[in-house]
């Protein structure tokens, strides 16, 4: 028999289908990104050039590399140029609405808060969630509440609204105060030294969220804090690094980078870590040591989890995801905000004395906050609101993704656009909150949020915007005013002459050499 027919036809298709590939590839990496960007060009929409594979992946790298290299001027809160150095430059490049390149991936930033506006409120369906192009981004946060879209979203957000807020809200009082307590504690021991803030509030916003949902200590949940703390700065060592499409598509195992593997490997180690939580609770409940799962947020998972044929019924992987994107979400915003008050409030001390005023107005020298007294705090909450805009906690912004091709004020958007709204960048616009934009001016939110701006009120959203605005941000803020009060019953506090001042974009903007203030008891 011959079998060299054979041979041929299986080498012919062998080749038939490498053609079919190659050309595939090069469309998806040539012909369609540079089709894209004339498309997008010849709307007005400008930006830097593509190039062949990787977009401007090495740009914004060397971009992010100089500007994280300066010295920043002393306690300046003009840092959009350091921490999103790409939006800061490009826009003012090409205009607040700008085309820049992940890979052969186009990414539109959005400058205006009309557009913005029109984004998240999603009224008609057509801006999903984007599938997040750092792959590090990813492993913290799985498929959780963050990353979420449609039915999946739907059921954990309304466990996560249930969890924290109403009533539920009202119960964690007791535990913030308590954490508050133990870190007041210490800081009597330091009266008249140097503390170093962010490390006190990193310490006591793990208690919080420990506590508060999931019933445990921070003693028991810290190896998980700290292994996501790893991941994070993981995430941004690798921040814009890609590998070749080729790579990620046939050979992305043989070739991963010691990140990678370890990235990975944390991954692993953290969902064994909550799932072994998971069992402790699960049999408490078997023991009858407990009755029921409990109402935190651990709990209402849980239930969710065991609610067999149920519509509110969520997976394993699920559970972990959501622990995850709480642990970090609860944990890093509320932490980084208490810290950048602090340092505001250090160098602006007639706001720190009118704080002082309302907090022993409403609460008096001894008085533990409470629910309704923090709902009180107007001044507080403009403080907060100040905050909140000159060092936004999700400063890098949101990301949605055009699934069908629709009209954008007066931009016409192709299937596949991925749209970048820099919250940091909205926040520092001049053209929106005045010239003293990059002035600490808490006044400014005197007559709520809406008259803060040149009217332009959906221009702050430092929690989000619309159906998915954050969960926890009635959460963080009372964390956050719990806290602020309590050291102000007891403290005065005056910024360390050893304070460099240093914004550091990892999740949050974090203080990277730490905030440091001399504390004294009143």
């Amino acid at each position: 028999m011959n079998l060299l027919p054979t041979y041929l036809l299986l080498i012919s298709a062998a080749s038939a289908y490498i053609v079919y590939a190659v050309i595939q590839f090069l469309h998806k990496v040539i012909w369609q990104p540079l089709q894209t960007q004339r498309f997008l060009n010849s709307q007005g929409l400008k930006g830097p050039p593509y190039t062949f594979l990787l977009g401007n992946a090495k740009q914004l790298i060397q971009l992010r590399e100089e500007a994280l290299a300066k010295s920043m001027p002393s306690l300046s809160h003009d840092i959009a140029h350091r921490v999103i150095s790409h939006v800061s430059l490009w826009s003012k490049q090409y205009g607040k609405n700008f085309v820049f390149w992940i890979g052969p991936r186009a990414q539109m930033v959005l400058g205006d808060p009309d557009l913005i506006k029109e984004v998240l409120s999603n009224k008609a369906r057509i801006f999903s969630k984007s599938d997040l192009y750092f792959p590090y981004l990813q492993k913290i946060f799985g498929q959780g509440l963050a990353i979420s879209e449609g039915e999946k979203w739907i059921k954990v957000r309304k466990i996560a609204d249930f969890a924290l807020h109403g009533d539920n809200l009202k119960s964690m009082v007791p535990d913030m105060i308590a954490s508050a307590e133990m870190m007041l504690e210490r800081w009597m021991m330091k009266e008249g030294k140097e503390i170093e803030v962010h490390e006190e509030f990193r310490i006591l916003s793990s208690e919080v969220i420990s506590r508060t949902a999931f019933g445990s200590s921070f003693k028991e949940g810290q190896h998980i804090f700290g292994m996501l703390n790893e991941l994070m700065i993981l995430s941004d060592r690798n921040t814009f690094k890609m590998s070749l499409p080729i790579i990620r598509w046939c050979c992305s195992d043989l070739f991963k980078t010691k990140d990678e593997k370890d990235a990975i490997r944390l991954v692993q180690r953290i969902a064994d870590s909550i799932m072994e939580m998971v069992k402790n609770r699960q049999e408490k409940v078997k023991n009858r040591e407990v009755d029921g799962f409990g109402k935190d947020y651990l709990g209402l998972l849980l239930k969710a989890y065991h609610d067999e044929g149920h519509s509110m019924k969520i997976s394993a992987d699920q559970l972990v995801d959501e622990c995850k994107t709480l642990y970090v979400a609860g944990q890093e915003t509320t932490n980084t905000l208490l810290s950048w008050m602090i340092l505001l409030l250090s160098i602006h001390q007639e706001w720190q004395e009118e704080a002082r005023r309302e907090v022993l107005r409403v609460f008096g020298p001894d008085k533990t906050p409470d629910s309704d007294g923090i709902t009180r705090l107007k001044l507080m909450g403009m403080i907060i609101n100040e905050t909140l805009r000159l060092y936004s906690p999700v400063f890098a912004g949101f990301m949605r993704v055009v699934d069908k091709e629709t009209r954008l004020g007066k931009f016409d958007l192709p299937v596949g656009v991925q749209l970048h709204i820099p919250i940091m960048a909205i926040h520092h616009d001049p053209d929106i909150w005045g010239e003293d934009v990059h002035l600490f001016k808490p006044d400014r939110f005197s007559e709520g949020v809406a008259k803060a701006t040149n009217n332009n009120p959906s221009a702050f959203m430092p929690f989000g915007m619309g159906p998915h605005t954050c969960a926890g941000f009635n959460f963080a803020t009372n964390e956050a005013k719990i806290t602020i009060a309590m050291i102000l019953q007891r403290f005065t506090f005056s910024l360390s002459p050893g304070y460099v001042h240093s914004p550091f974009p990892v999740l949050a903007v974090r203080p990277e050499k730490g905030v440091q203030v001399i504390i004294n008891a009143l």
